[in-house]
This record gives structure tokens, C-alpha cells and sequence, in this order.
């Protein structure tokens, strides 16, 4: 929770703030994210409004996952800028009063409790919606072997000799026969071809 008291209600009042707080659970997705834990350094400018204070800042996290080509992990840092209104209590009943018949845009308003607004969801959209959606190591990661799972990055020459799968029966067909050829193959071949 941050604190407005110092701002006062005058509009244009400006206040900045730099801090450091930890990262809350579940600030990511499925293949990359910032930890539990760790420091998020905020840069914010807290300014005063009519209907409220609008919060301006910029947000720097540490990033853990794994590349979706390798599955190696990787670490990268994430810079995100955001900016939100916090409407002022009383700011409700006055947009009441004016009744601008949207509704779904006052359910999405964030509003001051006692002086004290919570970054956690605003920081919370931003930082996810900054996240890459398919991170890789590097940019021209190989990826692992789809027959095998070697690491191809470790071995640019691997490779492994496949036929092409609409042919496979055919080949699983010529083996059995080339077998039952062996076993019933004549022995007296040689003998035949001396009788002419």
C-alpha cells in the first residue's frame, strides 16, 4: 500500500516515490515469471487530480523461466511502464450524479482507501502483459531433437537417419519380406547355373 496523505487533494500537486518491494505469488506464466520473493525496484510519480491521483511509474524485475526451444532456464531483466488512476471515494458519487451509462468502465475504476491505494494489480497486468509469450534462450535457439531430446545447440552436426513416415509400412513390409527371402532363399542356386 502506498500512502497519498502527503499529496494533499490540491490538483497538481506532485510527489515521487522509489521503492523496493517484493514479488508478490503467482506474477507470471506458465514458462517465465518473477519469483516469489524477489525485489521489484518501482519508480513512481504521484500526482493529484480533481477525481483522484494518477500514478505514473515504471517497474524493474528480475525474470526466471525456460526457453520453449530447449527447456533450458534462462534469466532476463524486465523494465515495464505503467500509469493508473486512483479515484478519490467521493469521485463516485459524483460520476453518479453526471451517470455516463457506462458501467463496465466503473467497475474498472481503482479507488483510494483512507489516502492508501495497492499497486499489486496494476503492476500485476503490467508486468504479465510485458512477459514474452514463447521465451527463448537466444534468438536462433535450435531447439531439442524431435527424435531423440539432444540438445542441439551442444551438437549442431546431430542428426539421425529417417525415412519418410508415409513410407514406413512400406519399409516395415520390404524388411519382413527381404527376411522371408533369406529363410526360403535356394541353396542349390549355384549348381543350377554350372548345369548350362
Amino acid at each position: 500500500m502506498f500512502d497519498t496523505r502527503e499529496l494533499g487533494r490540491r490538483p497538481g500537486a506532485l510527489k515521487r516515490v522509489s521503492r523496493s518491494v517484493v514479488a508478490p505469488k503467482g506474477l507470471g506464466i506458465e514458462v517465465i515469471g518473477v519469483r516469489e520473493g524477489a525485489t521489484i525496484e518501482l519508480d513512481l510519480r504521484l500526482e493529484s487530480v480533481m477525481e483522484g491521483v494518477l500514478v505514473t511509474g515504471t517497474a524493474r524485475a528480475p525474470l526466471m523461466g525456460e526457453c520453449v526451444r530447449c527447456l533450458e532456464p534462462l534469466e532476463r531483466e524486465l523494465e515495464v511502464d505503467f500509469q493508473e488512476m486512483y479515484s478519490y471515494p467521493d469521485a463516485d458519487d459524483r460520476s453518479r450524479e453526471a451517470d455516463t451509462g457506462d458501467d463496465a468502465e466503473e467497475e474498472d475504476m481503482l479507488f483510494l482507501e483512507a489516502d492508501l491505494f495497492d499497486l499489486e494489480p496494476v503492476l500485476r497486468d503490467a508486468v504479465v502483459l510485458a512477459l514474452p509469450l514463447q521465451p527463448v534462450c537466444r534468438e536462433d535457439c535450435p531447439g531439442l531433437c524431435a527424435d531423440c531430446g539432444a540438445r542441439l545447440a551442444d551438437d549442431p552436426d546431430h542428426h539421425h537417419e529417417s525415412a519418410d513416415i508415409r513410407w514406413a509400412a512400406l519399409q516395415g513390409l520390404a524388411e519382413t519380406m527381404r527376411d522371408g527371402e533369406k529363410d526360403n532363399a535356394p541353396r542349390e542356386r549355384g549348381d543350377d547355373s554350372q548345369e548350362k
